[in-house]
This record gives structure tokens, sequence and C-alpha cells, in this order.
């Protein structure tokens, strides 16, 4: 229970957003890193939530309106705002916001109290309920409580900006979301699919979320289960990474997702862009929704493409003649954790040891050990325990899975080649992708030109249309098509070793070799 003395009515005339904003911005002071990290939360600031609000189509007249994570109420208050100001606003709303943290329930009551005050004035009944604690604990009580059994009785509204935190396999979490047949691997895709359940047929949904849930094997389940039953309709994404959630300095790649719950799928998509969310859209397109979502993608990646010369880089992407298992290539993740491995590594080598590479050994395209200053571990026993780590030498092209946020590339590639290292075995870190032919390595052409090719500015730009983080997964560049193997074989003669470090270089090199007319 809220002690009542605690929450202080706002001004009559007050902006509901106005407050909740001064509110967001108080509350951020009082709360350390820990504390946010705990809930994994960040509040919305009001041009964030203006924007959001500002998006739906507002059809129904009795509004039923979700907020998960609700902190001190700006969605809310934004939505109330934005449905009072329009020329038919609702005849009613109706919040049930959600919010764990107790500190910011009180702060919640005080923007509720001034949605109610703007509502009376344009004759609009105001209702809400302020659930303290759990979102998911919540909903999955009322999933088998049987309580959105008639989907008449769910929300016509959701707006959110989940928590974004992993959650653990042995969570409570975990085990409560397998009650009611979700399987996700982040609280923001699991306040997703708690609250579409809980919607509404032709209810419309707008979320705040990292990019990451469209691509990759751990968000795949999500993605089924969320295009199963949602329309998508818009994306907009933030050319700037920073400014969405400046106040709390969040670097992260964020997307606004605006969808309705029903079977049928629309013609199109939507896709816009601002350089941040205070400014005016600079880019606004129009997608097939066959290209976002492609009806023959088994893992039903979510592609979303900007701008016309995105739209153009996709177009030949998808036009390459190759998948991976054409050039009898494979891909895998390094085999070498090292915090599995500890009693094994070394900081020197020596006669009974292997190279091991890491990321940090990458240079330039091409593969320097051991390197001046690594303070990473320089080598592993070659012993029983670890010969399922290892591999023979030969030339591999490896990939970083994390990209540096100073690096223009999030795929980067380089070639392994035997000279690096003396002996006949070779370890490779888990923090690497590498490419290789049946688990040996591959011609020395096909290697250098498959790199090239992976580090040019139009792979780069494509892998970025659905990959939505700094992660780069073996499955996501199994995706990937790729040039016919004797192009790759051309170009990998062409471009010799060391290859080109110049970022001009590399696409002038790729685009003729493949035989397009200019970068596109």
């Amino acid at each position: 229970m809220i002690p009542k003395h605690v929450v202080h009515d706002s001004a009559p005339h007050e902006s509901p957003l106005a407050l909740a904003d001064q509110l967001r911005l108080a509350a951020s002071d009082q709360i350390d890193d820990g504390h946010r990290s705990e809930f994994g939360q960040f509040m919305t600031p009001a041009p964030v939530a203006h924007f959001m609000a500002g998006i739906f189509a507002l059809p129904q007249k009795h509004i039923r309106l979700l907020d998960p994570g609700a902190a001190v109420g700006s969605l809310t208050a934004a939505f109330v705002e934005d449905a009072c100001a329009r020329r038919e606003p609702p005849c009613s709303i109706e919040v049930t916001a959600f919010e764990v943290d107790p500190m910011l329930v009180v702060r919640l009551e005080q923007t509720l109290s001034a949605c109610r005050a703007r509502c009376e004035r344009v004759g609009v009944t105001f209702s809400s309920t302020v659930v303290v604690g759990d979102f998911i604990d919540a909903m999955v009580s009322r999933f088998t409580a049987g309580m959105f059994g008639d989907t008449q009785q769910g929300f016509t509204h959701v707006l959110m900006n989940p928590p974004y935190k992993k959650i653990r396999s042995n969570s409570a979490a975990r085990a409560l979301l397998g009650k009611v047949g979700i399987e996700t691997s982040n609280l923001y895709t699991a306040f997703m699919a708690l609250a579409v359940r809980a919607m509404v047929e032709g209810g419309e949904f707008v979320a705040i979320t990292p990019r990451s849930f469209c691509n990759g094997p751990y968000f795949k389940p999500f993605r089924r289960e969320f295009l199963r039953d949602m329309a998508l309709s818009r994306f907009h994404l933030f050319d700037s990474r920073k400014d969405a959630f400046r106040d709390d300095e969040v670097l992260q790649e964020n997307i606004i997702t605006y969808a309705v719950r029903r079977a049928t799928r629309p013609q199109s998509v939507i896709v816009s862009v601002s350089d941040t969310p205070a400014s005016p859209t600079s880019a606004k397109r129009i997608v097939p929704y066959a290209q976002v979502v492609r009806p023959t993608d088994p893992d039903v990646f979510i592609h979303i493409v900007a701008d016309d010369q995105n739209a153009e880089i996709a177009s030949r992407m998808v036009l390459l003649p190759s998948t991976i298992k054409d050039l009898d290539l494979q891909v895998s993740t390094g085999r070498v954790v090292d915090f599995r491995a500890t009693e094994h590594l070394r900081d020197e080598a020596s006669s009974d040891t292997v190279p091991l590479i890491y990321p940090c050994n990458m240079q330039n395209g091409t593969v320097e050990w051991p390197r001046d200053g690594q303070r990473k571990p320089k080598a592993i026993v070659a012993a029983t325990e670890t010969e399922p780590l290892l591999v023979d030498t030969g030339f591999y092209v490896l990939v970083k899975r994390f990209s540096a946020k100073e690096e223009r590339r999030r795929v980067v590639a380089a070639v392994f080649e035997p000279k690096a290292c003396k002996g006949k075995r070779i370890g490779f870190e888990n923090h690497l992708n590498y490419f290789h032919a049946g688990g040996h390595g591959m011609d020395s052409n096909l290697a250098r030109g498959l790199a090239m090719f992976l580090n040019s500015s139009e792979v780069d730009l494509y892998f970025r249309q659905f990959n939505g983080h700094t992660q780069v997964n073996a499955s996501d560049l199994r995706k990937l098509h790729f040039p016919p193997r004797s192009v790759l074989e051309r170009l990998g003669q062409k471009c010799g070793s060391p290859m080109p470090s110049n970022q001009d270089d590399i696409d002038a090199m790729v685009s003729a070799a493949i035989g397009w007319n200019g970068r596109g």
C-alpha cells in the first residue's frame, strides 16, 4: 500500500508529461549504477515518450492501456496528453501500470494524478491501477488463473519501455515464463511476449527496446510467437545511439516497434529514421512486408532497411548466388573458453604448448602472434584434455564476435596463415568465429578473398540491417550470401598477402571482382 500522505496532487493545469520528466530526472539523480543494474531499466525521456505516443492510431473509444515497467509514468503521461489533444478524444482511458521499484511508485502516483486532471478537463473518464510488484510474476499468475481467456477483456493498447537484462537459465523468471510456454533470454522480450498475449484483437502495441531481437538464435522462439500474433506496421530508428537515453548514458542501439494484434499481415511496413527523438524524421520508406520478414527464412530474421542506399545494398547481397554450403565451408565459434581452461593456459609459449589466438591478435586483416604488449595468454598446453579444443594449422578466416566501440565496422575479418605460428595445431578463443573446411584449413586464395569480402562496407552495412547489437554470431554469418567460390579465389589471388588495409581499396577491389558498378 502506498502511503497517501506522500502523494501530492499536481497543479490543476500542469502537463502530465512535463511533471513526469521532472520526476524522472529527480529519481535518476537518486539511483546509483548498482540499483539501475539490479532492475535493468532506463526511464523514458519526455521527447521519446512524446514521439512514441504519437504513433498510435487510437481508433477505440474505450481504451485499456498497459504500461509494464512504468517507472515514474512518462509513457502513460505522454499517451494521455496525446489522446486528450486529438480532435476526437476517447471516451475513457483505463490504465494498468506495473512497477517493481518501490522508490518510483510514489512518483508514478503523482503522474497518474496529473493524468486524471488532464482527462477531466476534456471530459474523458480516467481510472488507473498501480500494481506494485514483478510484472512477469503478476502476469503469469493472471494467465494461469485464466484472466485473459476472453480476449475482449484484454488491453487495447500497450506502451512500454521494458527493462533490458539477461534472464539466467536457472532464474525464477525463467521458471515462471516456462509455465506459460514463453522461451526467451532477456527481460525485454519476456515483457513484450506477455503483453502481446494480454491484448485484444486489433489492439495497438508500441515499444522502445534494443534491436537485438531482430536476429540471432536466442530470440528465435520469441520472433516466431511475436510475428505469429502481431502484424508489423512501423519501425523507427535513431541515427545517434547516444541520444534516446542521454541522461542515463546508454549506448544501446534502440528501435521503436509499432504493431497491431491481428492475423492478417499488411502489404508493407513503414521504416523511419531521425537523428534524435526531438528532431524531425529525416527519412521514411515504405517497404514490402516480405522484405522485412522473408517468407522462406526459417530463422525469421527481421530486416530493417532505413534508406535507399541500404535498400540497394540489400538487393545486391540477396542476389549473390552462393551460400556458405556452396563454398564447401562452415563457420564455428572458437572452441577455447579461457575461463574454463585456465589451468592449461600459459602467458608464454613453450615446447608443450600451441598458439592461442584471441581477437587482439587480429591486426589489419592478418593475425599477429605473439603480439607485443598482449595481456591475454599466448598459448595453451597441448594435452589429452585440450585436444578437442584445437584444430590443425592452415588457412582460416577469423571474425570477431564482438566489435569494439571505436571500430567502424561491425564485421571484422582476418586471415590466419600457417606461417603466423609454428606447429601443427592451433587454438581459437571463444570470442572468435572461424571459417573452415570440414574442421580444417582452406585454400589460401579462398581465405584471402573471403576475408576481403567480409571486410567490405557492403557486407557491413547489410549485416547491420538485421543485426542490432555489437555481437556477431556464427548463425548470423551463415545467413549471408556470397559470390561464387571462383570469384573469391580470384579476388584473393589479386589482393595477395598482406591484404589491403585501406577501406576504399577493399571496397573497390570487392566491387570490381563481383561486378558491382560503384559501391551503391
